[in-house]
């Protein structure tokens, strides 16, 4: 019998973000401002995996993420698979929605848009065809794909 060995340590307390495509771990990192998250936040990249071959992996400590982090995390990973660790033990997990809008979320390219002239919140319609996702801005009505999204709104 072979033993296991863990690719990345075990949290106390906290999220694990598991099964994210490879390559997408530092958008969610982005999206979810985690880059001044105070705390420990362990990224695996390119990990081993039966199901995708190779996937990236989050671990944040002392921190939960909401089933509304979920909503966005699945517009760049779907499949991911999310869990809330206490005392080293799964207690929750979180099924993973693609919303059908995002708000205070994705800055609007469109330097013309309402949302960037007047500083108002943005909003943006998910579409999804297949395993292409695109968000359409509610004001100006351009479309676009959620790879061309770079820049986050985060609250301060």
């Amino acid at each position: 019998m072979s033993a296991k060995i863990l690719s990345v340590a075990a949290i106390k307390n906290g999220t694990v973000i598991d099964h994210i495509p490879q390559g997408i771990s530092l958008q969610i990192l982005a999206l979810l401002n985690l880059i001044s998250y105070p705390k420990i936040v362990t990224v695996g990249l390119n990990l081993p995996s039966q199901s995708m071959k190779r996937k990236d992996l989050i671990k944040l400590e002392d921190r939960e993420i909401t089933q509304e982090e979920g909503s966005r995390i699945a517009i760049f990973a779907p499949q991911a698979t999310i869990a809330i660790i206490r005392n080293y033990g799964v207690v929750k997990k979180i099924s993973l929605k693609i919303p059908e809008y995002v708000e205070r979320v994705f800055l609007c390219q469109n330097e013309n848009c309402i949302t960037n002239k007047d500083r108002m919140d943005s909003k943006f319609r998910i579409i999804q065809a297949g395993h292409s996702i695109h968000l359409a801005c509610v004001y100006c009505e351009l479309m676009y794909s959620k790879d061309d999204m770079k820049e986050y709104v985060h609250s301060s």
